[in-house]
């Protein structure tokens, strides 16, 4: 998905994956813009990604992970809105295991991270971020383990 959503709006794809954990506005975004220039790039993507995210649910079945699909889908009948949470601790441990990255301490990453992604979400759906009203599944990972949930959802199917 993040490869199409740069093909077509012509931005790398690193910046595409970047721009999507970033609510617009902000020191950069004012320093850059001004407030009567239009749409800025994140709205730009934000089109792109909500358009592609709904042409491949339409196709058939599909997993999307973030960026705002249990908003975009959120009318789609046939849709299985989950989210996966765990405690600090386990997340933390995880991405070390995962991708052994030490450069700051991996719960300041996370939370970072997290607020980011609250951000985003808050921005452009006017929902909070994680909150269980907004999906029709959350599964704790941490007290399931992966491999468990995974087999939830795929039994749900």
């Amino acid at each position: 998905m993040l490869q199409k959503i740069a093909q077509e709006s012509g931005f790398h794809e690193n910046y595409v994956k970047e721009a999507g954990e970033y609510a617009p506005g902000g020191f950069l975004a004012s320093a850059f813009s001004h407030p009567n220039s239009g749409p800025n790039n994140a709205d730009y993507l934000w089109k792109i990604q909500y358009r592609i995210i709904s042409e491949l649910a339409e196709k058939g079945p599909c997993v999307i992970v973030g960026r705002c699909a249990d908003y975009i889908l959120r009318d789609k009948a046939d849709c299985l809105r989950v989210f996966i949470h765990a405690d600090l601790k386990f997340r933390a441990e995880r991405i070390v295991q995962e991708y052994g990255e030490r450069a700051e301490s991996p719960e300041q990453r996370l939370k970072d991270k997290d607020k980011r992604r609250a951000a985003y979400h808050r921005f452009y759906t006017d929902m909070k971020w994680g909150h269980a009203q907004n999906y029709d599944l959350t599964l704790n990972s941490g007290t399931l383990g992966i491999r468990q949930c995974v087999n939830i959802i795929k039994g749900l199917y």
